[in-house]
């Protein structure tokens, strides 16, 4: 059996507590060999920089290179908050996004059934919630050049963030988005500005072009971001891929997040180009969810987002589909049995701590395995 080679970078607040839930997993797998996994561990975020005033080492991003896919937690704090700009903790996750070539970022909203009351919205909006959105993760306004903030003088200063698209960086989020359409309910909805927006409109054109060549069996349709955000809350289930640059991306996934009940439910991918020598890509996964560094060590922190975080490695990064199924199912049974963290407790439902919920889940995957 291959034995793969996992990075695990906890980070900072709550990482390193949910991810103790993903290392109990790994070597439940290990003992019980259904998986083999070569586990090493390193620092990033705010954590990196007190050791050594970095966000990421060149150490770690070389352990970062060698992995065939990175465990991430999550980094950050306002312990860091005034550290120079280029070694903020959120810094380490760009470099490992940027040098490892992470262009893809697959954020699914799912809604549990036993979570249907637990979102803001109403249940029949939200039931059976399930979509994907696709966002590029390497362009745009997050890295475009120039990106400066210049003193004009008398008291007035001036900042600039360049947003900047060539045509294969689109080609390519493109591909990974109707790709996963034609697997999911073949319809796939590209979200943009083009109405204000140069980078818009060829986002849109080259989306379309891509469509016309090698995706007519998709369904596709454009919605400009800003509308798209509304009906996001107006009526989610209209959606199943959505895919969008890196700034809007961002925002559109929280939105999504949060129509689920809890930031601390949902997992996500971020995936670079297949090597074609290798069939390989490099990969990271990582929770939605912040550092929460208001509930850190108090076993507060909801594991669920780093276990399906895990599950999406095993998915896009092992071909280990059936096993992530199972990880799927195991966390929605213990849903079902009532058992809530602080973050979506709820009346009639019992509380439990990080680690409880982490053995819960075990216990059920240990069941769906026997």
């Amino acid at each position: 059996m291959t034995t793969h080679k996992l990075l695990l970078l906890p980070g900072d607040g709550i990482g390193p507590e949910v991810m103790a839930e993903v290392k109990r997993l790994i070597d439940w797998l290990d003992a019980e060999g259904i998986a083999h996994f070569a586990t090493e561990q390193g620092l990033v975020g705010g954590s990196a920089y007190d050791a050594s005033q970095q966000s990421i080492t060149d150490a770690t991003m070389a352990q970062a290179m060698a992995a065939d896919a990175i465990i991430f937690g999550a980094v950050g704090g306002p312990k860091w908050d005034s550290v120079p700009y280029e070694a903020r903790p959120e810094a380490g996750l760009l470099r490992l996004r940027k040098d490892l070539g992470l262009f893809a970022n697959l954020r699914p909203a799912v809604c549990y059934p036993a979570l249907a009351d637990a979102s803001s919205l109403k249940r029949e909006v939200v039931e059976g919630l399930d979509i994907m959105i696709v966002r590029e993760l390497t362009g745009g306004v997050y890295f475009g050049e120039p990106k400066t903030i210049t003193d004009l003088g008398n008291g007035q200063k001036r900042a600039i963030d360049t947003q900047v698209y060539d045509t294969y960086e689109i080609e390519r989020i493109a591909r990974v988005a109707f790709d996963l359409a034609r697997k999911r309910r073949n319809k796939l909805t590209s979200m943009e500005k083009r109405n204000v927006m140069k980078s818009g409109v060829l986002w849109n054109e080259v989306v379309t072009q891509v469509h016309a060549r090698e995706y007519k069996d998709v369904q596709l349709e454009h919605q400009l971001a800003d509308s798209g955000g509304m009906n996001l809350v107006k009526w989610p289930k209209q959606f199943d891929v959505i895919v969008t640059d890196n700034l809007f991306g961002d925002m559109l996934s929280d939105i999504a997040a949060m129509l689920t009940g809890s930031l601390g439910m949902l997992p996500s991918a971020s995936l670079g180009e297949i090597d074609v020598k290798t069939k390989k890509r490099k990969s990271l996964f990582e929770p939605v969810h912040g550092s929460a560094p208001d509930i850190a060590g108090k076993g507060l922190a909801n594991p669920i987002a780093m276990l399906a975080s895990f599950g999406m490695g095993l998915r896009y990064s092992f071909d280990m589909g059936e096993l992530a199924d199972r990880l799927d199912a195991a966390i929605a049974a213990a849903l079902a049995k009532g058992l809530r963290t602080a973050d979506i407790k709820s009346e009639g439902t019992t509380a439990v701590s990080t680690t409880q919920m982490g053995e819960a889940i075990l216990k059920e995957l240990q069941a769906l395995h026997a």
